[in-house]
């Protein structure tokens, strides 16, 4: 087995988790069912009950990660501080295409 990546393996499939097993019953929840994750598992992986979690099946695993954010999250406020600060200046200046007074506004 290699240790970070061969041939038709990725690193991923080569992770050992350090902790023990742990047995968790799958309880019937109304017509779906679910697990119960304990909390100390919960904060270790900074899932937070609030925001929920992703799931994933891979290969033959359960998968929960935390939820990605929002595409371009953050990047409003961002480009306003950058402008109150006067910092919005064009790196590469104005310039044009050759076309441009050929063009009919």
């Amino acid at each position: 087995m290699c240790r970070w990546s061969c041939e038709g393996e990725s690193f991923w499939d080569n992770i050992v988790i350090t902790m023990r097993t742990l047995h968790v019953s799958i309880r019937k929840i109304g017509n779906s069912h679910g697990v119960v994750i304990p909390k100390p598992i919960l904060g270790q992986l900074g899932l937070d009950p609030e925001v929920g979690a992703e799931l994933t099946v891979e290969h033959d695993a359960l998968v929960l990660r935390r939820p990605a954010g929002p595409v371009r999250a953050g990047w409003a406020e961002a480009a306003r501080k950058v402008a109150a600060a006067g910092e919005d200046e064009l790196v590469m200046g104005e310039f044009g295409n050759a076309d441009d007074p050929e063009l009919v506004w």
